[in-house]
Order: C-alpha cells, then sequence, then structure tokens
C-alpha cells in the first residue's frame, strides 16, 4: 500500500471516529433528558395518586353528607 492510500484511509478513520464521538456526545444528552422525562412522568404519577385519593375522601364525605340529609337517590 502506497503512503498516499495509507493517508486517505487514516483520513477517513479520523471522520468517522470524529462522528462518532460526536453521536456519543448526543446519545449521553439524550439519556439524561430521558432519565430527567423519567422522573418526572413519577412526579405526575404520584400527584394523580394522590388527588385520585382526595376524590374518593370527599365521594365518602358527599355520601355520609346525603345520608344524614335523606337525599339519597334509589339505584334504578
Amino acid at each position: 500500500m502506497n503512503e498516499q492510500t495509507e493517508s486517505l484511509i487514516l483520513e477517513h478513520l479520523r471522520a468517522i471516529r470524529a462522528k462518532l464521538d460526536e453521536h456519543d456526545l448526543k446519545f449521553e444528552n439524550i439519556t439524561q433528558r430521558v432519565g430527567s422525562l423519567e422522573k418526572h412522568v413519577a412526579v405526575m404519577q404520584g400527584d394523580i395518586v394522590d388527588i385520585r385519593h382526595s376524590i374518593d375522601r370527599m365521594e365518602v364525605r358527599l355520601s355520609r353528607i346525603e345520608k344524614r340529609l335523606d337525599i339519597v337517590e334509589e339505584p334504578v
């Protein structure tokens, strides 16, 4: 293999390595962002559970109030 061919191959290998480095950085950034999104979704799921629990408690209280006031509707 002559020197010119080796130089050309090395040039291409360097370009490939540079591109791989770019992709590694982008992939790391994406991985961090996905991790952040997962944390936010987990927090929102906890908030939804809390809201549902509050609504359930309100339904129980409302049911007791309706019974005390004798305004409970009969099921069909």
